[in-house]
């Protein structure tokens, strides 16, 4: 394991530092948009477009690996990171600031498509754990970029100047590490479409976005106040970090796809207990439960779509599928449940889903 980490340090090293940055990035939007809304006389709802854009330019991300991956290397995704966060730090008025969310999430969208595959092949044996940890590594950066932008000042342009000129310190040392793929090149497989797989992964990114994006409001009407409901919020997210460190010492020794069935039985089991008992306690277990979801969908997936260059967008842009839509939906149906029908909902679905991959855990552990 130390020869493989010394001979991919140049892929390990860019891989967590970018990891870091996206989720700095993507966190960063939260705490940023109020400032954003004062400084463009926007209201907060309409300064919320930002973090449309994010997505839409992660999807835009994903589309051109699918079509033009083969040729794109690290140093590509990192360029158009530090591209899209030096666009929002130069403050180029409201337009130019949706603009480089759109590149900055182009750059985020290949990012992810760029260095998991990569770091799956180049640690052989060890490769899921090695992606566990560079996954880990994401929900490091979104725990600390908002204490950097209080640090700061609370100004938006600087923290995304800091992710600006740290993607750029990391573009200079990840030369070297699009080798894996050429590498990697001669032995890849057909592209094999498995709808089934990607099912899963779909369930279990729009889980994840779900507890995220409306687990806080979901505390609140079970009885929580805004303060504890923050508070649960950065627990989840300490906890979905802890989760995704203990992957790295398993990941290599239990089938992807059944560690994903177990997080999933998990999900449900603390999602009910948030429905009998009090939520908050619940809601942070919840976050160790989402934080296995992707990481072993991936490597499942992989497993059995093969390495064909377009496997890896595929996979990432099923996951875009229920991350986008399935808050939106949700959202829309709450209004009329009780006071823990989020979780309600949440339970159920994570039940189903459990259910559904223990029955076909021998298909997806091929």
């Amino acid at each position: 394991m130390a020869q493989l980490i010394r001979t991919h340090a140049a892929l390990l090293f860019s891989g967590i530092v970018t990891f870091m940055l996206m989720g700095a990035g993507q966190s960063l939007y939260g705490p940023a948009l109020p400032a954003f809304a004062r400084e463009f006389g926007l209201t907060v709802a309409d300064a919320g477009w930002l973090v449309s854009a994010l997505w839409i330019g992660s999807a835009t991300g994903v589309a051109i690996m699918f079509w033009r991956g083969a040729g794109v290397t690290p140093r590509h995704a990192l360029a158009i990171l530090a591209l899209g966060a030096a666009g929002v730090a130069a403050g180029l008025g409201w337009w130019g600031t949706v603009a480089a969310s759109v590149v900055f999430g182009t750059g985020y969208g290949m990012s992810a498509v760029v260095f998991n595959p990569r770091v799956l092949r180049a640690f052989g044996a060890k490769g899921p754990s090695m992606v566990g940890l560079l996954n880990a590594t994401f929900a490091a950066g979104a725990i600390a970029m908002p204490l950097v932008f209080v640090a700061v000042g609370s100004d938006p342009q600087t923290g995304f100047a800091i992710v600006a000129g740290v993607c750029a310190v990391t573009w200079l040392f990840a030369g070297s590490s699009g080798r894996i793929e050429d590498e990697a090149a001669a032995g890849t497989e057909p592209y094999r479409f498995r709808p089934l797989i990607l099912c899963f992964a779909v369930l279990g990114i729009a889980t994840e976005a779900c507890l995220i994006g409306l687990g806080p409001t979901a505390l609140i009407t079970a009885g929580a106040t805004e303060e504890v409901a923050a508070k649960a919020l950065s627990g989840f997210f300490v906890a979905f970090l802890l989760a995704r460190i203990v992957l790295v010492f398993l990941a290599h020794r239990f089938a992807a796809f059944s560690i994903y069935a177990v997080s999933m039985a998990g999900a449900a089991v603390a999602a009910w207990g948030a429905v009998v008992f009090p939520a908050v306690p619940f809601f942070v277990a919840l976050g160790a439960a989402a934080g296995l979801f992707f990481p072993n969908c991936y490597v499942a997936a992989c497993r059995l779509m093969g390495t064909d260059p377009r496997v890896t967008p595929t996979i990432i842009a099923a996951g875009l599928v229920g991350g986008i839509s399935a808050p939106v939906l949700l959202g829309q149906v709450l209004g009329g449940m009780g006071s823990r029908g989020f979780f309600e909902i949440i339970g159920t679905v994570c039940l189903l889903t459990a259910v559904a991959g223990f029955a076909l855990r021998g298909r997806m552990n091929r």
